[in-house]
């Protein structure tokens, strides 16, 4: 176990040394611990070692000028220079406040930006504003639409969040796919299968080889097959590949550049610039006295957590997991793999930077 407070000062040590002004590092170190105290470890530290790749590679801009592009008073486009979308998603977010803020609602469009960690990061920084938060990204194409052979799609997530009054926010974050590849990525390093319905080969045949998108298969979209809802799955990904990609100018589909851990991947020619996102915010007094929406919200969070469960179950609100996870690992500190740690050890000497303690 990590105390997380040894880790977060390890990661910006790391971002620091990268080249990253101050104020960057520190959000960026944020967002990373933050994904894995509240136990989304495929997004957490573990990805450090892909960023400082993207870097090496040239993708990846440690001092970047975002910028605004294009913009209406509830609307905006930001250019986010190759920066780490780790900060670039936090701002845009917080331009989406400013905007619901005069007008009711806000909505930006990113593009030229880099993998942006955790969706519930961002859409939750619209809660302390009693504002409902939207946050969704796309990624490189590691997801077959319903009966194809081809990874046309990222495991997109979407994001929504929603302040309550005495209960704690509603907060919805989930992959469009039955699985993020982070998953995988964490099978991957105990030598473990993966439950059915996450994976097809090359042939588009059914598999639970955790290796399976390194050889040519893919990631199915949520629901698994066609009988179980998968054209569903594949409805949301290209929604948000949609409004991520082809809204706001970036790339799209397959030629999304993947991520720096999948080696084994690259994307086709650009038909756009970078990686996109897109965030919301909508002031919740736009619609009715915040108050009185809170307390409504109470009502309905308590209602379905009392909802009879079936044996040894009890019914959860989205966020619920998550939240105890964090109060667990705040207290008890981060468990990190060991393949993880040898990884952040490397980068550590790279950089000169002491691991911290286990």
């Amino acid at each position: 176990m990590i105390v997380h407070q040894d880790l977060y000062t390890f990661v910006r040590d790391i971002f620091l040394a990268m080249g990253c002004p101050e104020n960057d590092a520190t959000l960026a170190a944020d967002v990373l611990v933050s994904a894995d105290l509240r136990g989304i470890d495929s997004h957490g530290v573990a990805r450090l070692s892909g960023y400082v790749r993207l870097m090496d590679l040239g993708r990846l801009n440690p001092k970047p000028t975002i910028r605004m592009v294009h913009e209406t008073p509830s609307t905006a486009v930001i250019d986010g220079d190759a920066g780490l979308g780790l900060v670039v998603a936090p701002k845009a977010m917080e331009i989406a406040m400013e905007k619901a803020d005069k007008v009711g609602t806000g909505w930006v469009a990113v593009r030229n930006s880099n993998h942006f960690g955790i969706a519930a990061y961002h859409a939750s920084l619209a809660l302390k504003n009693d504002m409902i938060g939207w946050s969704m990204t796309h990624a490189g194409p590691l997801v077959t639409p319903t009966f194809s052979k081809e990874r046309l799609l990222g495991t997109n997530p979407i994001c929504v969040a929603m302040p309550a009054q005495e209960e704690p926010p509603f907060v919805l974050d989930m992959a469009t796919t039955t699985a993020a590849y982070g998953k995988l990525e964490i099978l991957q390093r105990k030598n473990l299968e993966t439950p059915t319905g996450w994976v097809q080969d090359a042939e588009g045949n059914p598999t639970t080889d955790a290796n399976a998108v390194r050889k040519g298969g893919a990631l199915l979209p949520l629901g698994g097959d066609r009988e179980h809802g998968s054209h569903k799955g594949y409805g949301l990904g290209a929604m948000v590949d949609l409004f991520s990609g082809v809204l706001s100018g970036a790339n799209y589909g397959p030629w999304v550049p993947p991520f720096a851990t999948a080696g084994f991947m690259s994307a086709d020619e650009g038909v756009g610039i970078g990686t996109g996102h897109f965030l919301g915010a909508m002031r919740v007094d736009a619609f009715r006295p915040a108050d009185e929406f809170k307390k409504h919200m109470d009502q309905w969070i308590r209602r379905f957590r009392s909802a009879e469960g079936l044996k040894g179950e009890q019914v959860l609100i989205p966020g619920d997991p998550e939240r105890w996870m964090e109060a667990k690992r705040k207290e008890e500190g981060i468990p990190v793999l060991a393949p993880v740690i040898a990884d952040l050890k490397t980068l550590g000497e790279r950089f000169h930077v002491k691991f911290p303690n286990e």
